[in-house]
């Protein structure tokens, strides 16, 4: 068995199992297997169980989102933070590798259970592209559907990358999105 002393250490094990196998796929039994913890360490760290290890995980994915994507694309520059949303998008989804663990949620029988957390980091992530776009110069309704395309083409293409387990995919939805963006803006 495995020994972490940090609650903080086990979120990103305990992620990927949700999203090897959903939130309902996702056993105690089938954690200790993947991440090597034993019951009573999971436990210890989250006494309320497997909703308490989803929030944890739907919390630490929030937390990187908004250190890396949302806070830089609501302040920052905005070419330079549209950039950053390409790269660290590319970059936490492993060019079309990886689910998105939000996604998976939503699509989930536990979607209910989770709705408030899952509608904030769509919204959220929306929100931030479409404050970039304006204070570089969109109107408000052109920068609005631009930002809610590129969201909703991003996990578009994550799950055609994973359905068709071919990553390419994910990667030219990518630079598509980003010429869309730019010729948008030239225009």
């Amino acid at each position: 068995m495995r020994t972490l002393n940090e609650r903080a250490d086990v979120v990103p094990l305990i992620a990927e199992v949700f999203r090897e196998f959903g939130f309902e796929g996702t056993s105690l039994s089938r954690i200790t297997e993947k991440t090597g913890l034993g019951k009573g360490s999971l436990y210890h760290f989250f006494p309320g169980g497997k909703e308490e290890m989803a929030r944890a995980v739907l919390a630490h994915v929030d937390a990187w989102f908004e250190r890396e994507i949302y806070a830089p694309l609501r302040g920052a520059a905005p070419e330079p933070s549209i950039e950053r949303m390409w790269r660290g998008v590319d970059d936490y989804f492993r060019s079309g590798r990886r689910v998105c663990l939000v996604g998976a949620f939503a699509l989930d029988d536990t979607r209910d259970r989770f709705a408030a957390i899952i509608a904030s980091y769509f919204t959220r992530w929306i929100a931030a592209l479409r404050a970039a776009l304006v204070r570089g110069g969109w109107d408000d309704q052109a920068a609005e559907d631009a930002a809610e395309e590129v969201v909703l083409g991003i996990q578009g293409a994550l799950v055609l990358a994973r359905a068709t387990d071919d990553p390419a995919v994910f990667s030219r939805a990518l630079a598509r999105f980003r010429r869309r963006l730019q010729r948008s803006r030239a225009v």
